[in-house]
């Protein structure tokens, strides 16, 4: 009663304050009227902020829910000067809470922080990002990558966008794959960096997270992993103003020889697509290469393992008989498009740079693979014919509509290659992207940023779009539809660690 009564004046009862910091000691009641009065009449007692300050904390560990989320409520009111930074970092270690509406009043009282010094608040969760507990750590990442995107521009400016990408850029020196990909999606948010030369910023970031410089050892998972994660974050950044030829060359390099040997931690992943699918993705960027003539070599020999020569033409006679090569078109139309893409930089590859029986053997193959194709398109157009709306929504039909998709693009690309000379003036859209955009669409429909909830433990499986392969049917161009036999392969975006980045031995324990 005595300081609310004095108003102005109540610095001059400073015993009276002091008898409000000692209720946190108290019963029940006296902490709930503590928990209202230590921040009302915190501002008329600087002498006394860290003992303030200190009582407040008392409040919020509480064993009485209600207490700690009246203290936790008030926070804000002490985030005043040079406390600020102090009661972000306070905050910060509070979402570890795992009582929902505990955790909802954090997030609430560390957005109205925020909105009072941005870069107060942010040194805060850095500081918890870089030293905190593991479980802080992790929700301090995820309320950055919820909730800076909910923020208005007043609060987000240009010095704010800057201080972000710096401190990220020491978090990023030490994380696991799950932690790079919420980064990437916190710094491709910031309106500073959607510009060319933002791009072009993270994408050396991605470049120096993937370590391009290093030896590629196909046989260790994390590495393997690491390379692929990556690449998937550079992947939507390139344009043809950010090109993508560090990566298009270390795939060309030092992917594609070992491509039969890759290792993958993710169980049901067809590692050898997924990295088919992404060199393919990135070729349509790549910039001028240093030894295109070489790489491309590299990709062309590739794609003729894919391409096999008719059975009597074998030499051995090993496919001798009835037997029918088997043709990969999900693997064809990556290597295909490649080589497509780069064929562009260098068109007289297959004319100059290849001897006469090579280019032969070359032409016999596509041939062969342009016969069996033309069967299975006539089947597959047959199956569809007539159907529509729901009769194509359908398992089976929704496989045929991408391998007719797949089996067409093979299709294009052949014909521009079987002119002469060969051409490469056609365009095609890779069979996998339409499907992608949707997902991503539904994606950020379904992103909760208000949720009033701790974020759930993120599920370890596969969650990248289902990647499928297309088998055609077996026998020779057989007419039973029935026989198409089509994978459905989980991709991935990678669990926790993983090797990637043990992030040290850090503090522990609670650092108010």
């Amino acid at each position: 009663g005595i300081l609310a009564d004095a108003t102005e004046t109540a610095g001059q009862h400073k015993d009276a304050y002091q008898a409000i910091l000692d209720g946190v000691k108290g019963g029940a009641k006296e902490k709930r009227l503590a928990a209202q009065f230590i921040p009302k009449f915190f501002k008329h007692f600087p002498e006394l902020a860290d003992s303030a300050i200190n009582a407040q904390l008392d409040l919020c560990e509480d064993e009485d829910v209600s207490i700690r989320r009246q203290a936790i409520k008030e926070l804000p009111q002490f985030a005043t000067g040079d406390n600020l930074p102090r009661v972000a970092d306070i905050l910060t270690q509070l979402l570890q809470s795992d009582d929902s509406a505990e955790f909802n009043l954090v997030n609430n009282a560390l957005l109205s922080i925020f909105k009072m010094d941005a870069k107060g608040t942010l040194g805060g969760l850095f500081s918890q990002i870089l030293q905190g507990e593991d479980i802080v750590r992790e929700r301090a990442i995820k309320f950055l990558s919820t909730k800076l995107k909910t923020l208005p521009e007043e609060v987000m400016t240009k010095e704010v966008e800057e201080f972000i990408l710096t401190e990220s850029k020491k978090v990023l020196e030490d994380v696991t794959g799950e932690e790079f990909v919420l980064f990437m999606k916190i710094l491709s948010g910031l309106k500073s960096l959607q510009t060319v030369s933002g791009r072009q910023q993270l994408v050396e970031l991605v470049a120096e997270q993937a370590d391009l410089e290093q030896t590629f050892n196909p046989a260790d998972p994390d590495c393997v992993d690491r390379l692929l994660q990556c690449t998937r974050q550079a992947v939507p950044l390139f344009s043809k103003n950010v090109h993508s030829t560090k990566f298009v060359t270390y795939f060309c390099e030092h992917v594609l020889p070992n491509l039969g040997s890759l290792t993958t931690p993710v169980e049901g992943l067809d590692i050898q697509l997924e990295v088919l699918k992404l060199l393919a993705e990135m070729s349509s960027f790549c910039g001028d290469m240093e030894k295109l003539e070489s790489n491309l070599k590299k990709l062309f020999d590739k794609l003729l393992e894919y391409m096999p020569l008719p059975p009597e033409e074998a030499e051995n006679g090993e496919n001798a008989g009835n037997e029918e090569p088997k043709l990969q078109f999900s693997y064809v139309e990556c290597l295909l498009y490649s080589f497509h893409q780069l064929g562009r930089k260098l068109p007289d590859f297959l004319t100059a740079k290849l001897n006469a029986e090579k280019l032969k053997d070359f032409k016999i193959r596509l041939q062969y693979f342009a016969r069996g194709l033309q069967v299975y398109i006539r089947q597959l157009r047959l199956a569809l014919q007539g159907k529509t709306g729901e009769a194509l929504k359908t398992e089976e039909n929704k496989i045929k509509v991408v391998a007719l998709k797949i089996t067409n693009n093979i299709n294009v690309l052949i014909k521009d290659l079987f002119h002469i000379p060969p051409s490469y003036k056609s365009t095609v859209t890779l069979s996998w992207k339409p499907v992608q955009k949707a997902d991503a669409s539904q994606k950020r429909a379904s992103e909760d940023t208000t949720s009033s909830s701790p974020p759930k433990k993120a599920s370890t499986g596969p969650k990248r779009d289902a990647r499928q392969i297309y088998n055609p049917p077996s026998g020779k161009y057989s007419s039973n539809l029935g026989s198409f036999s089509y994978e459905q392969r989980g991709g991935f975006r990678g669990g926790r660690g993983r090797g990637w980045g043990g992030r040290g031995n850090r503090s522990r324990g609670r650092i108010y």
